[in-house]
């Protein structure tokens, strides 16, 4: 795609190198805006959720064995963080596909949004796979501060995140 910055090899899927598209975030860095949808196709802004701390979770898609548990494991993880701690799933689903997934699953904690319009997040995060136009198996913590105190992009994207780093991570923002 002309004009845009991508970034080959970083990650794999069953092995092949898949090119995301965006800046490399790293920890430290000001954590981009963005747009996304809710259910109910209703904008959501990532400045309305600045100031407190943020676990935001990209899967490439909840209709997957692995982003399913994934999402499942954090919607049950976010009962045991502080109440302000707010823990996002985004992925590039309808939001409608997120809703039904959402009532039958019952993750109610996580909040489920879709990337789907804007593709802002995938953008600015620099995890938008150029072949697919999916969002690379990815976790940042954002503290408080609007700054990302933790960021990791899975290599290969058949493999879970680490969850014990972004937990930990995440309950020390919130400390």
């Amino acid at each position: 795609m002309d004009g845009l910055m991508q970034r080959k090899g970083r990650v794999t899927r069953k092995g092949q190198p898949v090119t995301l598209l965006g800046p490399e975030i790293k920890a430290g860095d000001p954590a981009p805006d963005f747009r996304v949808v809710d259910a109910q196709y209703q904008t959501v802004e990532f400045a309305s959720l600045r100031g407190r701390p943020i676990l935001i979770a990209a899967v490439p898609s909840l209709d997957t064995g692995l982003c399913s548990l994934e999402t499942k494991r954090f919607n049950e993880e976010a009962a045991r963080l502080p109440p302000e701690v707010q823990v996002l799933t985004i992925s590039m689903d309808l939001p409608f596909a997120q809703k039904r997934f959402c009532e039958a699953e019952h993750v109610d904690r996580v909040k489920v949004l879709s990337d789907h319009v804007w593709r802002e997040f995938g953008m600015r995060y620099g995890v938008l796979t150029e072949d697919q136009a999916l969002l690379a198996r990815s976790i940042f913590v954002i503290g408080r501060d609007g700054r990302v105190a933790y960021r990791e992009v899975v290599p290969e994207q058949g493999q879970p995140p680490n969850y014990d780093a972004a937990l930990e991570a995440i309950r020390k923002a919130a400390s």
